[in-house]
């Protein structure tokens, strides 16, 4: 399937230069992967751009994800390199798109699978909840912890959330694990 980089939007209500197409939004902690996943999910090594510095996202990417959707990389949540203004700018802004934007579909949501949920993440669930828009919900970077060490660390994700532990998928984009059920996952989102 073709995608392409559409634009960047700054603000969420406006317009996507394109079709009328449903969104799905990949949100998540500033480097946990967002970036990356959206690569995995697309079989392509680089449309989108990631970086080892948190906070390199600082507006709604879009991506055209052939006639299906459109796949939104969202700047992320919690600590990054910049100004508390600056985060606090990006924070409003991916709050305002999760609560109004109205061709929404769905959302991937993004956790390091290597760590315990943040205040951060916590949030950003009850703000799910409340929008009640469908949730994959995708530990990233699985290749950096064992299998031995997989199921304690989904129990203490599932936990720090108060979620049950059916509901993960399991992602790593340096060892492509998980990249076809993602695929599926997500047009499941679009019927």
């Amino acid at each position: 399937m073709l995608t392409e980089y559409v634009s960047s939007l700054t603000r969420p209500e406006l317009p996507i230069a394109g079709p009328a197409l449903p969104e799905i939004a990949v949100v998540g902690r500033s480097n946990a992967g967002k970036s990356s996943l959206l690569n995995l999910l697309v079989g392509r090594r680089a449309l989108a751009r990631t970086s080892r510095t948190p906070g390199k996202t600082r507006a709604l990417n879009v991506y055209r994800w052939g006639d299906r959707c459109y796949l939104v990389d969202v700047p992320g949540y919690g600590w990054a390199r910049a100004g508390r203004r600056e985060r606090a700018a990006w924070r409003r802004l991916l709050e305002r798109y999760l609560a109004e934007r109205p061709t929404l579909a769905g959302v991937i949501w993004l956790l390091d699978i290597r760590r315990d949920p943040s205040p951060g993440d916590r949030a950003i669930g009850a703000r799910l909840a409340a929008r009640g828009v469908p949730t994959l919900v995708v530990l990233t970077k699985a290749d950096e912890v064992g299998r031995g060490r997989r199921a304690e660390r989904f129990a203490a994700v599932a936990d720090g959330l108060g979620m049950a532990q059916a509901g993960f998928l399991v992602t790593s984009a340096h060892t492509r694990e998980g990249a076809e059920e993602l695929r599926e996952a997500v047009l499941a989102f679009l019927g």
